[in-house]
């Protein structure tokens, strides 16, 4: 402790960000709910550049740039409703239990990441049998867009503030609003730069290198290049107050990652088994 009293003149303020960026009328409009709704536009414009590039592709078939419109909607009801219904079930299960009423209420918060993603994982499963292409290429193309959401999503946790850091003495600490008196980790922006920004390079030099002409390998990628960054990243991160550590100091985020990282592999399997198969014809 004496330590991190020592370095307190040296801490990075906290930049208070109003979480509230105009009001209009009686609607304030929130950086939380923008950081979605661009990482959801970005994500699409995005998603239509791949669909939209032959040479990505070496003729697999792939949905059309104009099918993207339908998929980022079946992405945005999966993201809801499998985030909110893996936060009830993982995180806050003794809560909600009692207050059946509020698991609607996905205002007041309460998302997780890992629900969102098996969401959204039906979504692409639902919309590639409607648009008679692979499902692994579709979950390419959701894989190589999502980074960009999580990247904003991690940004609007800091400006919130919540899902902060764990104590630390680090010159570059900030004492978050409401997360007590002592200087914590900003592992929002750890968040946001592996599991965001940096997964994003990694996907897109993928994606140069012709990661797309085999179907499974973009989603492998980011299966097990997110669940990595987010073990990672937990070691930084307070565990949510409700749950706590787990056993051997883990957290509920390092154990959801761990079939993510198994997910993965199995993507990539199957692209190198697409590939033998291919070079075998």
């Amino acid at each position: 402790m004496g330590f991190i009293i020592f370095f307190w003149p040296l801490l990075i303020p906290y930049p208070a960000v109003d979480p509230v960026l105009v009001n209009i009328g009686p609607l304030p409009i929130r950086w939380y709910a923008l950081s979605y709704i661009a990482g959801l536009i970005l994500g699409w414009a995005y998603a239509r550049f791949l669909v939209g590039r032959d040479r990505f592709w070496n003729g697999v078939p792939r949905p059309s740039v104009s099918s993207i419109d339908d998929l980022i909607v079946y992405i945005a009801v999966g993201i809801i409703f499998g985030g909110r219904i893996g936060y009830v079930l993982f995180y806050n299960l003794n809560f909600y239990a009692e207050n059946l009423a509020e698991i609607p209420m996905v205002w007041k918060g309460g998302m997780s990441f890992h629900g969102g993603l098996a969401g959204a994982a039906l979504a692409a499963w639902l919309f590639a049998r409607r648009q008679k292409v692979s499902v692994f290429t579709v979950a390419d193309i959701s894989a190589a867009s999502a980074p960009i959401g999580i990247g904003l999503a991690r940004i609007a946790n800091f400006i919130k503030p919540e899902l902060w850091g764990r104590p630390t003495d680090v010159p570059w600490a900030m004492i978050f609003p409401g997360a007590g008196p002592l200087p914590r980790h900003p592992s929002q922006l750890y968040e946001s730069g592996l599991e965001g920004f940096a997964l994003f390079g990694l996907l897109y030099a993928a994606v140069r290198l012709g990661a797309l002409r085999y179907p499974g390998a973009v989603a492998g990628l980011f299966a097990i290049g997110y669940g990595s960054a987010r073990i990672f990243c937990e070691f930084f991160r307070q565990p949510d107050p409700q749950l706590g550590f787990l056993f051997g100091g883990a957290t509920m985020g390092m154990l959801l990652s761990l079939p993510l990282i198994a997910a993965g592999l199995l993507c990539l399997l199957h692209a190198w088994r697409k590939t033998k198969d291919q070079a075998a014809t």
